[in-house]
């Protein structure tokens, strides 16, 4: 006997339809078909055990599984679920005439228990897409599947409640989540805030102007100047999600199999913080079974690189190229996947390899070349991407004791929206730019175009400190941000010169002078 069931294959982001055919007649074989791979190819194992433990004894027979299309790889454990109804269906214990309204997907225990499974979300967006009635998932995973309308998902805690479903059991209901609510109810709660900071007015303006705008920033200071303290609080000064942000992201965690079992929504902006001793592949993604890389799990987020220079060379260059298209191709002789790595990057690193370059507060041991060798790690064309070069200073012990707090995140925020409202306005004709950092060289010339006195500023800027024409649009970026925020409609001439001071690294003595 013939029986059909469906699943899914997720492959980068996007699912595709996988029809799961089981046939069943008299013999003592097994044969499965269709590029499953090792997981795929032990779940026999799994449903030979699982399926006498709910009660459920078969024959010996002669059976053959094929997911199709064929010629399409499937990974992972989720097809399990799928496959034991198809074989209980095509051993007459199951009606088979509900199963093609149906998508399932789940890891199966011995016991018969389902276990959770990755890129739900995507699935159950399939799911809806393909027209199906309803998505048949664990429980681990409904709040993740609820997340999509029009579309009944159901959670299941074991093989025979799914029996008992297509036996026509009344007892199930479809889960109902309101994620709207619960998104915004998250949106404004947050551990970290900047009022806990002291001091530092200077560094936490420039964190605002990256905020306001969506630019690249990086710190450097001694060590304990409080570099990775403001840079994990700058996700409380960001705007917050909009729905569509907030899907993408969770997409993107659902699929790495990074989203919380009790989160349906991600509904603040991601911070991703990797060891400095991460690989390539783990940063940009990819590997024999594609995942997203960091820098995809921070889109619409931040991603924070603490200690910058002992990041490896060959990792640092290859953000490069997401850092300029928002977007990372991850090509390998098998597949080719893209994701979204839209993203604000954050660093900080010491002035040197001891940490205490031109600290007046401490010797510093190291010779001008270790100190040269120490800056070189990060190379001219990825310092040229990064916006806002910020120098940190430790804070004095009297601004430490005060016990006056600093300007709480919820009022630098306020301004920062303020700010990316005027932004949203102005590009709004433009589809996919958002914020000022994503801004064109024609928007440029647009939206930025200098005055006379601010032309000659910048003029005598690239000359003094040999600028490249990429820190010249850069420049001009961080200019229009900071006329945003200070409301104003044209870039004037303190807006350049702000900006130009917040390209300390650019400058030819830097490493000669001290901070």
């Amino acid at each position: 006997m013939l029986a059909k069931t469906y699943s899914a294959a997720v492959v980068g982001l996007e699912a595709t339809t996988i029809t799961i055919e089981v046939n069943m007649t008299k013999g003592n074989f097994f044969r499965l078909s269709g590029l499953g791979d090792a997981a795929v190819k032990e779940s026999y194992n799994r449903i030979g055990a699982a399926l006498p433990n709910v009660g459920f004894f078969l024959a010996q027979t002669d059976l053959t599984i094929n997911l199709s299309p064929a010629d399409l790889r499937k990974e992972g454990s989720g097809f399990d679920l799928p496959m034991a109804i198809g074989i209980l269906a095509a051993d007459g214990k199951i009606d088979s005439r509900q199963l093609g309204e149906y998508m399932l997907v789940g890891e199966l225990g011995l016991d018969g228990s389902l276990k959770p499974v990755r890129a739900v979300l995507p699935i159950a967006i399939r799911a809806r897409k393909e027209k199906f009635k309803g998505l048949i998932v664990p429980s681990a995973n409904i709040r993740e599947a609820a997340v999509v309308n029009q579309l009944d998902v159901y959670g299941m805690d074991n093989l025979a409640d799914v029996v008992s479903f297509f036996s026509g059991s009344p007892h199930y209901e479809p889960m109902l989540v309101d994620t709207r609510k619960e998104f915004y109810e998250q949106q404004c709660k947050f551990d970290l805030d900047f009022s806990d900071v002291k001091g530092q007015e200077s560094v936490k303006r420039a964190l605002e102007v990256a905020a306001a705008g969506g630019h690249n920033l990086i710190m450097i200071g001694p060590p304990g100047s409080g570099k990775s303290m403001m840079a994990k609080r700058l996700p409380s000064i960001l705007p917050p999600l909009s729905l569509a942000e907030s899907l993408e992201t969770t997409q993107i965690h659902s699929v790495a199999g990074k989203l919380p079992g009790d989160v349906s929504l991600i509904s603040q902006r991601p911070f991703r913080a990797p060891h400095h001793t991460i690989s390539q592949v783990a940063l940009v993604g990819g590997g024999n079974n594609p995942q997203p890389g960091e820098i995809s799990l921070a889109h619409n987020g931040v991603l924070f690189l603490d200690e910058m220079p002992e990041l490896s060379r060959s990792v640092l260059e290859v953000l490069r190229q997401p850092l300029e298209d928002r977007k990372i191709t991850v090509s390998r002789a098998k597949y080719s996947v893209d994701y979204p790595a839209s993203f604000m990057l954050v660093a900080s690193m010491n002035p040197c390899p001891c940490g205490y370059y031109g600290d007046p507060t401490h010797h510093c041991v190291c010779t001008p070349g270790q100190i040269q060798r120490y800056m070189n790690k990060i190379s001219g064309p990825l310092l040229d991407r990064i916006d806002i070069h910020c120098e940190i200073q430790a804070v004095p012990f009297k601004q430490l004791s005060e016990m006056q707090p600093g300007e709480p995140s919820a009022a630098i925020r306020e301004r920062v929206i303020a700010a990316r409202k005027i932004q949203e306005e102005r590009f709004k004709p433009f589809k996919g730019i958002h914020c000022n950092a994503m801004m064109t060289e024609r928007m440029l010339h647009e939206f930025a175009e200098p005055d006379a006195q601010s032309l000659e500023m910048l003029r005598m800027a690239m000359e003094r400190l040999k600028l490249s024409a990429r820190a010249y649009s850069r420049i001009l970026k961080v200019a229009r941000t900071i006329a945003d925020l200070a409301g104003s409609e044209k870039v004037e001439s303190m807006h350049i010169a702000e900006a130009i001071g917040y390209r300390n690294l650019d400058r030819g003595d830097w490493a000669e002078r001290g901070i």
